[in-house]
């Protein structure tokens, strides 16, 4: 039974030689058929010459370059579309999330007949108390708008089955958020626990601003509630202002001399409302946008070369 292991690279020149020598070793110590495929994803560094010595070198890997940087997820996409193995790992080139960790995935997966077996992170060395937390927020906020719900504390980090694999391909669609669509093909899927570490070396490449868009992403693909809630702050806003106007008349019918006209009132109603209708119209332009990728429907990934 192959077992293939999918790694997105994105300027890892620092680590990527450290991070083969380890996911390297523990495969070929516990298997006896697998493959490795790296997706440079336009790497500007020399990662892309790196990981060119590592597939001539190794008959069991093989590497995509891409034609330039598409992003993580495209990255994802390619890995498990170029897949051969019964069972895929997807994991990052950091070594965040451990390569020794793999072939109790594996086992899991064979044992209790699970389709998936997913990464929970129980702790997160190296990263601020901003970020955790955020994180912490956002993966509970996504299972509250969502219709399929998510696994939280989770990543990309997460073991497939040929059958998960099989529909994920068939899915056309642009802007992968795969963690969430993998969730929503569903089957049977289990959650293995572990301590992410700190990267081996290198500075991440999600800032706050990426991470950002990461998050409007699965938001936006995953939950229509979103427009429902533009549509009640509408409601809300129109009922209060409604019942403002009526304080007003009968506060000017019983004490006509204690009003006072001033602009501030005015000002500060024009802009409240204006913010308002600013919020619900780049809600609704989020999603005409995503519709405007899909129906343009170009290619999510372009490969300049394959080696290995």
């Amino acid at each position: 039974m192959r077992i293939s292991v999918v790694v997105p690279c994105y300027n890892e020149e620092a680590v990527i030689d450290e991070s083969h020598s380890v996911l390297y070793e523990t495969m070929k110590s516990n298997f006896d058929d697998f493959e490795i495929i790296y997706i440079n994803d336009g790497s500007k560094d020399h990662t892309r010459d790196l990981l060119n010595k590592i597939s001539i070198a190794f008959a069991e890997v093989r590497t995509i370059h891409f034609s330039r940087n598409f992003g993580h997820q495209p990255a994802v996409t390619a890995g498990i579309k170029f897949a051969t193995g019964a069972y895929i790992i997807i994991i990052d080139a950091d070594l965040q999330d451990p390569p020794s960790l793999i072939p109790q995935m594996v086992e899991m997966a064979r044992s209790e007949n699970a389709n998936v077996v997913y990464g929970v992170r129980k702790s997160r060395d190296g990263e601020t108390w901003f970020k955790k937390q955020t994180a912490k927020m956002y993966y509970r906020l996504m299972n509250h708008l969502s219709e399929t719900k998510f696994p939280l504390d989770t990543g990309d980090f997460r073991l497939i089955d040929r059958k998960i694999a099989d529909v994920f391909n068939q899915m056309d669609e642009k802007h992968k958020y795969i963690r969430g669509i993998i969730s929503w093909i569903g089957f049977k899927q289990l959650p293995i626990y572990y301590h992410r570490a700190e990267r081996f070396a290198g500075d991440s490449h999600y800032p706050f601003s990426k991470m950002m868009q990461f998050a409007m992403r699965g938001l936006l693909y995953f939950s229509k509630k979103p427009l429902t809630l533009a549509t009640n702050i509408g409601l809300g806003l129109v009922l209060l202002t409604l019942m403002s106007l009526v304080a007003q008349f009968v506060k000017w019918y019983l004490h006509p001399e204690s009003m006072i006209i001033g602009w501030m009132s005015i000002f500060t109603a024009i802009v409240f409302f204006g913010g308002v209708q600013l919020l619900t119209i780049g809600i609704l332009g989020s999603y005409i946008g995503n519709i405007f990728d899909e129906v343009k429907n170009r290619p999510e990934y372009i490969v300049d070369e394959i080696v290995g």
